[in-house]
């Protein structure tokens, strides 16, 4: 599976932007995974329904559970995984797509964004946008924070079963793992790298 190098500017959300900006806050000061205790972004509570938490089982290969998951994944998927390893709460027409971009992050130990299309219940197209995060709390990935976003250009869609309702695939759009400007410019400041000239 095919991923491309990006800098943070790739991903389109903002509200998935601010949870990448935060971690890259983190990750910034010493070019670290953060730990999940200090990943604290304003206005957290608004995004819960969006976000999926999960443990890191150090299997060969490694697992990940699902500790809790946001309202929509759960919607989108047709009932909650909470408590389930991953790969089989997808089953086996997902896992093939999905588990390798949860591998690509645990292996580069950076955030990666995935933009794939899938048609809803009246054949509407959804894009669905998956921003994946990596936390250390010791060797290694340890955890994983999820960004789950659904969006679709021709307005209301049907989320219930989305990702399993059809018989169609989810069509992969963008497989990127952030590893270029790894750090968070806050706007009005210059980066002290920036050269300054006077005329």
């Amino acid at each position: 599976m095919d991923f491309e190098s990006a800098n943070p500017t790739v991903v389109k959300s903002i509200k998935q932007r601010d949870l990448l900006n935060t971690w890259l806050r983190l990750y910034a000061p010493a070019q670290r995974v953060p730990r999940k205790a200090d990943f604290q972004p304003a206005r957290i509570e608004d995004e819960l329904p969006d976000l999926v938490y999960m443990t890191v089982e150090s299997t060969t290969p490694p697992r990940l559970i699902i500790d809790s998951d946001g309202t929509r994944m759960s919607m989108a998927y047709g009932h909650t995984g909470r408590g389930r390893y991953l790969d089989e709460y997808l089953g086996t027409r997902l896992t093939p797509i999905v588990i390798p971009i949860y591998q690509r992050c645990l292996e580069r130990a950076l955030p990666v964004y995935t933009v794939s299309h899938v048609d809803d219940a009246s054949g509407r197209i959804v894009a669905y946008e998956r921003l994946l995060l990596p936390f250390s709390d010791s060797e290694g990935v340890t955890h994983v924070i999820a960004s789950l976003k659904t969006i679709s250009e021709d307005g209301g869609f049907e989320i219930r079963n989305l990702m399993r309702g059809n018989d169609a695939l989810p069509t992969a759009k963008l497989r990127a793992v952030i590893d270029r400007e790894l750090f968070h410019r806050t706007l009005g400041r210059i980066p002290s790298a920036d050269v300054i000239e006077f005329s």
